[in-house]
Parts: C-alpha cells; sequence; structure tokens
C-alpha cells in the first residue's frame, strides 16, 4: 500500500475510516461538445486499490485513457454508464440531461455503493449519501476512475459515429467545437448529431 498515493484520495479514505465500504465516484464527459450525447460513469473500484496513472481523464493522453479503461474495468466491484442523446439534450438542455445522465449512471450500478463521490454536480440522487466535490476528478481516485470511463465511452462513440458522417471527421474532435468542425458545419449544414441549442448562436450555421 503506497500511503503517499492514498493520502492523496483524502474523501476516500475518511470515509473508509468510518466503516464505509463501497463508495462510487461519478463523473461527466460531453457537457460542451456541439454534436453527439452527454455521457455519465458511476465506478465503484476496491477498497484502497489504486491503478497507477488513474487520473483527471483531461490530464491523459488519448492511448493512456485507453488502457485504463480496460484496467478499470476489469478491477471495478460495479460500473455504471449513462447516455443522453443529442435530441434530448436539446429538449431539457445540457444541465437537465447532465443530471439525467448521472441518474441513469448510478440506477445502471448492479451493486449499490453506501456512499457516492460526485464531480461538482449538486442536486441529484438525493436520497443516495453523497459529497459533492469540486475538481473532484483531480481529488478523488474513485472520481478520476469515472471520468476515465465517461470519456472513452464517448470518444468511441463518437469515433463509429464518424462513420455514418466522415464529413464532419468526428472521429478528430469527438464533436467539440473547434473550427474545422464549424466551418464543416457552415459547409454542409448539421447532421443529425448536432445540438441545435448549440449551433443557434454561431454565425454562418443555418437550421
Amino acid at each position: 500500500m503506497n500511503k503517499k498515493i492514498i493520502d492523496n484520495y483524502s474523501f476516500e479514505k475518511t470515509l473508509y475510516e468510518t466503516g464505509i465500504e463501497l463508495i462510487a465516484g461519478t463523473d461527466e464527459a460531453g457537457r460542451g461538445p456541439l454534436a453527439g450525447p452527454v455521457v455519465a460513469a458511476c465506478v465503484i473500484m476496491p477498497k484502497y486499490e489504486r491503478i497507477e496513472g488513474v487520473d483527471d481523464s483531461k490530464k491523459l493522453s488519448e492511448k493512456k485513457r485507453y488502457m485504463l479503461y480496460d484496467k478499470i474495468m476489469e478491477s471495478a466491484i460495479s460500473v455504471g454508464v449513462g447516455v443522453i442523446d443529442e435530441k434530448v439534450i436539446d429538449e431539457i438542455n445540457i444541465l437537465n440531461a447532465t443530471k439525467r445522465a448521472f441518474e441513469e449512471a448510478y440506477s445502471n450500478l448492479k451493486i449499490k455503493p453506501q456512499h457516492v463521490l460526485i464531480d461538482a454536480l449538486d442536486g441529484i440522487l438525493k436520497d443516495t449519501p453523497k459529497t459533492v466535490i469540486i475538481k473532484g476528478d483531480s481529488l478523488s481516485y474513485q472520481i478520476a476512475a469515472a471520468s476515465i470511463i465517461a470519456k472513452v465511452t464517448r470518444d468511441r462513440m463518437m469515433i463509429e459515429y464518424d462513420e455514418l458522417y466522415p464529413a464532419y471527421n468526428f472521429k478528430k474532435h469527438k464533436g467539440y467545437g473547434t473550427k474545422e468542425h464549424v466551418k464543416a458545419i457552415i459547409e454542409y449544414g448539421p447532421c443529425s448529431l448536432h445540438r441545435r441549442t448549440f449551433l443557434k448562436n454561431i454565425k454562418g450555421i443555418e437550421l
């Protein structure tokens, strides 16, 4: 057991010391893109287990995320994923869609945790013991693991969508609003994956 690593994740350590054994972390990917779903993951990792390299998914290379995804899936006690598509995002707005993705991810866990650590989003899982942590994907091992699962799951979806809509190059930017992506939308118009509510204020795009 590496004491230095455990001390870096004081939220889990404090809960473990109170007798709680099953802690879940939950995080999302895809709140900001112009296209595709928002994806949340809820992950329960074994007590005090540490997979080297697990961190906020935004700090990791794609290759590293994919490698850690496999290790997390092999080691996790339970993993739940929630996917809310672009049409629902347009209907209920991205904040409510993100909350729904978190709730769906939690409901898809086969084993329910005693406590959930949530990255920066309040107002969800109202009947569940929880702690909301700002920048939790950098401060909680469980949340960091969830951030990797959510990110890789969404990225793989966008790579598959690229085969259906090759003009937009989704495999490269994963639906985020890069110059290349915006240029493609202006040239070809939006496809069924684009979030209309995200495009309406971008100059040059006709809906």
